[in-house]
């Protein structure tokens, strides 16, 4: 999602002109900056952009306080969100595409990372609360609805307590596996898009985590 300066997209064009259209919006939560970049609480930074690149977004630009992409799947318009509000705060970014864009909560798939759940396991729900998840709060909060499809994507909790967790970087075995994560991850967000939360539900959420890359010792050097 590398950033451009264009201000005027085409959904913007067809909302002036009163037109309907399809579309989703996919919001990957995290925290804007370098120290922040690499941390497992941006996980789902990591999966919108994997998923803008593969979907071949236009240049993004900085707006309603994030940083949003635009393309197309399947003939449908599909929106590329990620906050530069913070975590906590991600609702009020969201608030205002989500009223933009005249979309529903059900138009919207919040990507997040999940300290209950083990490193690379994925889990789709269409609904419920946030679980903990302050960034996930903020958003239910802002819309004002419960009923808000989000992929939560296992981190892990780890020996220490949560807010150094989910700041800290990944392990280099972690790291190894993250690329299959995020993979996996956009997979389950692009079968929500063209099959719906149901179908989408029944096949990500039977997903075990990712393989684990085998481990080759250098046998010279023992």
């Amino acid at each position: 999602m590398a950033e451009s300066r264009g201000e005027y997209s085409i959904v913007a064009r067809w909302q002036a002109e009163g037109a309907l259209f399809r579309m989703k919006i996919l919001v990957g939560l995290g925290n804007p900056g370098r120290n922040y970049a690499a941390t497992r609480h941006n996980l789902g930074f990591l999966v919108v952009e994997h998923l803008a690149d593969r979907l071949q977004a236009g240049g993004a630009r900085q707006r309603f306080q994030s940083i949003i992409a635009e393309g197309i799947n399947d003939g449908e318009k599909i929106v590329f969100v990620k906050p530069q509000t913070y975590m906590n705060l991600s609702g009020h970014a969201v608030r205002e595409i989500v009223s933009w864009y005249r979309a529903s909560p059900s138009d919207l798939l919040v990507l997040l990372d999940d300290l209950d759940l083990g490193f690379g396991t994925i889990r789709l729900r269409g609904n419920g609360s946030a679980g903990g998840h302050n960034g996930l709060f903020s958003v239910i909060e802002q819309l004002g609805a419960s009923e808000v499809p989000r992929l939560r994507i296992g981190i892990g909790r780890g020996h220490s307590v949560a807010r150094t967790q989910v700041l800290s970087r990944f392990t280099e075995d972690e790291q190894r596996e993250l690329p299959l994560l995020v993979a996996s991850a956009s997979d389950c967000a692009v079968r929500w898009m063209t099959d719906g939360l149901i179908s989408a539900m029944n096949q990500c959420n039977r997903r075990e985590p990712p393989e684990r890359a085998p481990v080759i010792s250098d046998k010279s050097s023992e």
